[in-house]
């Protein structure tokens, strides 16, 4: 009987332990999560749109990881109604800014203006589906996407509108976006710099008022 005894408490001891592990190992996992979690929301609220950046460009593995998360976006019907290209060639982004220059004689360009792009070495250009009337959402869930993981990797960006709406309607700049390769049914929608960040701008603030519950 007490051979029995002895043998339960051992039985019991050993499911106490082991319940302990899971808690324990649960615990861990649920704080790996939340350190995660913290991870993505650090990066979403420290970004920042730069526009000074180091004349090198972005190196192409890292820029790959970028466009590898723009294109894990999520996307109607999974139409993935987007045609990226990306230029890290200076001669393009030079070039272009030439044009731009002789186009625009009276915009003040200052003595650090090298290029149109806010100076970025890397640029990527965005185009939409012009026959899906939700493809630039979808677009604008891809560059949101490369953004935020750029930002993780200590890489900066900003959206820009200027620049393609000159390469769209300008004849001058035909040449450049011959180049771009859009397939036919698209269009230029925005592109993004990216490079090394050369500033360190504060956060611009944000009207909490926008945003409501509806009861």
């Amino acid at each position: 009987m007490k051979r029995l005894q002895l043998m339960l408490a051992g039985v019991s001891l050993l499911l106490f332990c082991s319940c302990g592990m899971q808690v324990q190992k649960g615990n861990e996992a649920s704080s790996a999560n939340e350190s995660k979690e913290n991870a993505v929301i650090e990066t979403m609220k420290s970004r920042r749109s730069i526009r000074q950046y180091h004349p090198q460009a972005v190196n192409r593995d890292t820029m790959q990881i970028i466009l590898d998360c723009g294109i894990n976006a999520p996307n109607g019907q999974n139409k993935q109604s987007w045609a990226v290209r990306v230029v890290d060639n200076p001669e393009f982004l030079d070039g272009i800014t030439e044009v731009y220059k002789k186009e625009n004689p009276g915009v003040e360009k200052g003595p650090s203006f090298k290029n149109m792009f806010r100076n970025a070495p890397t640029v990527v250009f965005i185009a939409n589906d012009t026959s899906y009337d939700m493809s630039p959402i979808d677009c604008g869930l891809m560059g949101e996407n490369m953004i935020l993981s750029a930002w993780s990797m200590g890489i900066g960006s900003c959206c820009l509108g200027g620049p393609v709406r000159f390469i769209n309607t300008n004849p001058a700049a035909a040449e450049y976006l011959k180049k771009l390769d859009i397939p036919e049914g698209y269009q230029l929608l925005y592109c993004i710099a990216f490079g090394h960040p050369n500033e360190t701008p504060d956060a611009k603030p944000r009207d909490a008022s926008k945003v409501k519950y509806i009861d």
